[in-house]
């Protein structure tokens, strides 16, 4: 029998709500059959934490006495994205000083980044602004050069362009004798590792490959606090190979999240420096999926053994931008720590943490348990298969210099 958003929102206030995780969903189905685990089971929640390179927070410091309209700024030396009304920006959390004296020994190497800087707000610390302005009758002042607190901010609200991919790459280096510094981490040459970066059977989009439940409105564990989904995010990609289950077997769907900043907590937005590559920053995120019916809760009993992953060389096709994979790999394979490439054993390592993951996904079951986290009904699904919703790589088209 179908349930609706609103009986199963009563349920949640009621305290009568039967919540488990992604993980937990796996024995229930496994023993009852779907059919009675979608009867008895009203929520499933998921989880992931790891590098998310599209991330960033809109600040508001208010009008200063005089009055200045930004045209440049930095907090803790990171340029921050300005051009827009007086004293709003946008902090990207891959932003890196060009001064950082690791990046002139090493280029690409920052040991504080836009990510640092907000993992430095939401733990309360003092945030150095420097910001220039060219001046105006309206907006007279030229300078600043002071400290701010998030405490003393109007606004600061996280919002992330394109977070949780559903599925991801799994990264190696096949040349010969150089060794890569990527967003996925070191890759040693000669296949000398695998990275990847998903938390499988408990990654959000994977719970839902389908978007039947997912869209603009869902309400959503972010950094700790509560957030949003509010829009496909960027790079949103829904018609890419799948298995019969539904499941991607590459890099397919993103949502693009917000929440309030001031909710949020250190050890859920943390920043980080990649060697050789630069900053960004680590993000804890968890959706419920509402148990509708029977073919939800069979999606969301998906298992590590069920999804694939391609496994893509860094050193010439990912840069080359050309499709051409080594083969696929399941997430039960890739968690033993080892995998096997062209008959040679290669050790794997993640760059997100299951055991953050399966925290995620434990702190978001308790609050909706405690009636404290109601599910957020979508008023408008993500684009899925057969959406017509199409994802394209840059098409160059070559600028002719005119002679003078």
């Amino acid at each position: 029998m179908a349930k609706t958003y609103a009986e199963i929102n009563e349920k949640i206030r009621k305290g009568k709500a039967v919540v488990v995780t992604a993980e937990e969903i796996i024995d229930i189905v496994d023993q009852k059959g779907a059919k009675k685990a979608a009867e008895e089971v009203d929520v499933v929640t998921t989880g992931t934490f790891g590098p998310m390179c599209s991330s960033g927070a809109f600040l508001n410091i208010g009008h200063t006495k005089p009055r200045l309209k930004i045209q440049k700024a930095w907090l803790n030396e990171v340029m921050a994205c300005c051009g827009l009304a007086a004293v709003d920006m946008y902090i990207g959390c891959t932003e890196s000083p060009v001064e950082d004296p690791l990046n002139k020994v090493f280029p690409g190497n920052f040991s504080y980044g836009g990510g640092h800087v907000i993992h430095d707000l939401v733990a309360g610390k003092d945030i150095r602004l420097q910001a220039e302005a060219y001046g105006t009758d309206c907006y007279p002042r030229k300078k600043l050069d002071s400290w701010l607190n998030i405490k003393d901010l109007n606004e600061a609200f996280l919002f992330n362009p394109r977070n949780a991919y559903q599925n991801y790459n799994v990264a190696v280096n096949a040349s010969n004798d150089r060794t890569i510094y990527t967003y996925l981490g070191v890759l040693r040459p000669n296949f000398g590792n695998a990275n990847y970066c998903s938390a499988g059977q408990l990654s959000p989009l994977l719970n839902d490959p389908l978007f039947k439940t997912i869209g603009i409105g869902t309400r959503i564990f972010l950094g700790g606090g509560t957030g949003y989904v509010v829009w496909q995010g960027t790079q949103h990609n829904p018609e890419v190979p799948r298995s019969e289950n539904g499941c991607v077997r590459m890099p397919g769907g993103t949502i693009s999240v917000l929440g309030d900043l001031k909710q949020m907590k250190p050890e859920w937005l943390m920043g980080a420096s990649f060697i050789g590559y630069g900053c960004t920053l680590i993000v804890g995120l968890g959706i419920p999926i509402p148990i509708l019916n029977e073919e939800i809760v069979r999606y969301t009993a998906i298992r590590d053994e069920e999804i694939y992953a391609p496994i893509m060389d860094y050193s010439i096709a990912y840069p080359q931008r050309e499709p051409k994979t080594l083969g696929e790999v399941n997430y039960k394979e890739l968690k033993t720590g080892k995998i096997t490439i062209n008959g040679k054993t290669v050790p794997t390592g993640p760059l997100s943490s299951y055991p953050k993951a399966r925290k995620v996904a434990l702190a978001l079951k308790e609050r909706i348990q405690k009636g404290k986290f109601l599910l957020g009904e979508p008023v408008q699904l993500l684009p899925s298969v057969g959406s017509g919703y199409t994802f394209k790589g840059f098409v160059e088209r070559p600028v002719n210099k005119v002679e003078q």
